[in-house]
């Protein structure tokens, strides 16, 4: 079996056992690695211009607000900025913050056509520690996955 193949498997096993309403859940380094291996493959982050112009970005995803900022509004034009720009047979892995935006993108792309959605656990910046701080115990920064500074 491909490394491809078993990274999907893992992410739709997790996505059946918490009864996800998409195609599957990957850990930030699965995504990665689908990133890098699968043609094609876009990782869509969903979190504010803010968020991403102040707190850092992944190389190559595609960026579009979930919702806005300031006042975190829901983003009237989502679908349509997804459907410009990403195939709707692409595999799509979409991330955020912490997971939560990303789940609900997800979501709302599986209910709109796209075959191929995934949500990426953990996000960008983690799960918050007992300090109430990101980018301590997990997440894509912390895993040490390609990102840059704005």
């Amino acid at each position: 079996m491909g490394k491809i193949t078993e990274i999907m498997n893992k992410a739709q096993q997790r996505a059946k056992e918490s009864n996800l309403p998409y195609k599957g859940a990957l850990l930030p380094s699965e995504a990665n690695n689908l990133l890098q291996l699968a043609p094609g493959a876009k990782v869509v982050d969903v979190r504010t211009r803010a968020e991403i112009d102040w707190v850092g970005r992944v190389p190559s995803a595609v960026e579009i607000e979930w919702m806005t900022y300031p006042g975190m509004k829901a983003n009237p034009n989502f679908m349509v900025s997804l459907e410009q720009q990403v195939d709707k047979e692409a595999l799509v892995m979409f991330l955020c913050r912490s997971g939560q935006r990303s789940h609900a993108a997800a979501l709302a792309a599986t209910q709109a056509g796209y075959l191929d959605c995934y949500n990426i656990l953990e996000g960008f910046e983690g799960d918050k520690n007992s300090a109430n701080q990101r980018n301590v115990s997990n997440g894509w920064r912390k895993a040490g996955l390609p990102w840059q500074q704005s």
